[in-house]
């Protein structure tokens, strides 16, 4: 499947692993309760009497040669930090006692003490005095009640005779809601870890497979794949609605496919399908039965040859062009515009067949202002108005023409002024221009122009979105013809997979909705829906 790329899943596993990472930072928010400790460890402990030795064999280094006592003397640094999530006062030590720790040299006497604390953390030295509970005796020293924020640490350089290098050093002492431990660090000076090795193991995960999604995506060409680029001539006819769509489409082809010449000439679906189908007889030396096979399902006859024409359509063609294959492309939104002094934003189906029926003359009777009704419409090769007669006026015709120039009324025996224009931009101009006027357009053609505005039908906004769901109805599959299966290799036939493949954006662009993406291909697939 096309959504199951590298990159996809990596994102998908990205997430999956991103929410359980939250999951389980809740978990142990809610379940571990956050305490307070105290870790210590030794970082050093050597012998420094009489019993050292360095170099050769016979080599002695007595420190204590004049005092016997002190033969056997060690050293030890013992290093106390706060290695929890918060910080610890004086208050919180427990005990009757004035110290707060306790520290136990198994086997050894303490016989001398220094105490260091790291640079801006000089006012922890003021706790360790007498009258703070600061003394020893035999094998234990007591320590004083020494507040500490998160990661600040001491160090204690204890003076030992009694015993070997290496006997057990134990520090005890309580705290509210919290525990004195022995912890570990790789290296003399390492500050306590901040994330615990299952969070860090899981933020090295995260953090390579968001690595590997951003080279993916880094490296990852974001143009489609190429094109089977044809050259030569072709000339687009048809639908004036889908004219912005296919201009744009041909810029991107020949931008893309240098030797390609493609000519956009839109004068009317009807009118495009009528010229293809007569160049098509042409083209190919026939006359009506050219080879004389029909193809099943409106695929087109297998002909001599194709014309180097393409026709858009808005709707389909009718069945007397057996000869002209189809292709469905897109589906087209269109809207009935009103003149902005009609202050209606909606109407019901039943009084647009009102209106297009010449029931209507004065727009008082929907409810608007006391203005004239004119009909502004396109002519008979119109696929817009071919859409609105068979999808709005539920197969009817409109109300035949009485006006030449959209302003008077020059057939009196038609209740209200009716005109036909050539293009979308004159129906829009003359609408805009005319208080009381109505037309319609294609969706896009009518978005932000001053003058007009555009109507609800039923309640359901003019829009390319959720069309399944809103069932808008003044809508048409956009078909685009060409006279026979061109061959493959042809520019028509490369024009056509270019603008279902890389030319989708420009359809969307467009406020058109393609027949490529899951939605449209429901929609295309049911003509009559």
């Amino acid at each position: 499947m096309e959504w199951l790329s590298t990159e996809n899943t990596i994102a998908v596993l990205t997430a999956v692993l991103g929410l359980l990472a939250t999951v389980g930072a809740l978990w142990y928010e809610r379940r571990v309760p956050r305490r307070k400790r105290i870790g210590y460890r030794v970082q050093m402990d050597t012998a420094i009497g009489d019993n050292v030795r360095t170099g050769g064999a016979n080599a002695r280094l007595g420190l204590f040669d004049e005092t016997p006592e002190m033969s056997d003397a060690t050293l030890v640094l013992l290093r106390v930090e706060n290695d929890g999530s918060q910080s610890v006062s004086d208050a919180d030590y427990t005990g009757r006692a004035l110290h707060g720790l306790t520290a136990v040299f198994t086997g050894r006497t303490v016989r001398g003490l220094a105490v260091t604390a790291p640079a801006g953390a000089d006012h922890l030295m003021e706790h360790f005095t007498q009258g703070a509970g600061l003394r020893y005796e035999g094998s234990t020293l007591h320590i004083p009640r020494v507040p500490l924020n998160r990661g600040q640490h001491y160090k204690l350089l204890v003076l030992l005779t009694g015993g070997p290098v290496g006997g057990e050093v134990i520090v005890s002492g309580g705290l509210q809601a919290g525990e004195v431990q022995p912890n570990r660090s790789t290296t003399l000076d390492d500050k306590p870890p901040v994330l615990s090795r299952p969070a860090r193991l899981l933020t090295v995960l995260l953090t390579l497979s968001v690595i590997t999604l951003a080279t993916i995506i880094v490296l990852r060409d974001d143009d489609p794949p190429p094109i089977e680029c044809a050259t030569g001539e072709l000339t687009v006819l048809g639908s004036t609605a889908f004219a912005p769509v296919a201009e744009e489409l041909e810029e991107k082809y020949e931008a893309d496919c240098p030797g390609s010449a493609i000519t956009v000439s839109a004068h009317g679906s009807a009118a495009g399908v009528r010229e293809l189908d007569d160049e098509g007889k042409r083209f190919s030396g026939g006359g009506d039965d050219d080879s004389g096979e029909a193809g099943p399902g409106g695929d087109g006859a297998r002909v001599k040859g194709s014309p180097p024409l393409l026709t858009f359509s808005d709707g389909p063609k009718s069945d007397g062009f057996p000869h002209l294959a189809e292709t469905r492309v897109a589906v087209s939104v269109f809207a009935l515009v009103v003149n902005d002094r009609v202050r209606l934003t909606n109407l019901t189906l039943p009084q647009v067949r009102r209106l297009y029926r010449g029931d209507v003359r004065n727009w008082e009777e929907l409810g608007g202002p006391d203005l004239p009704v004119v009909l502004v419409s396109r002519g008979s090769s119109s696929g817009t108005r071919d859409t609105l007669q068979r999808r709005v006026l539920d197969g009817a015709f409109e109300i035949k023409a009485s006006s030449n120039d959209c302003l008077s009324r020059d057939d009196r025996s038609v209740p209200v002024t009716r005109c036909e224009l050539d293009s979308t931009e004159q129906v829009l101009d003359a609408v805009a221009r005319i208080p009381g006027a109505i037309g319609y357009s294609e969706l896009r053609s009518a978005e932000g122009l001053d003058g007009l505005h555009r109507l609800n039908l039923d309640g359901h906004a003019p829009t390319a979105e959720d069309l399944e769901r809103s069932g808008y109805p003044y809508r048409e599959i956009e078909y685009a013809y060409t006279y026979g299966r061109p061959p493959a290799d042809s520019l028509a036939s490369s024009f056509l997979a270019y603008a279902r493949g890389n030319g989708l954006d420009v359809i969307r662009t467009h406020g058109h909705l393609p027949c490529a993406t899951p939605e449209g291909l429901r929609i295309c697939a049911d003509p009559e829906g």
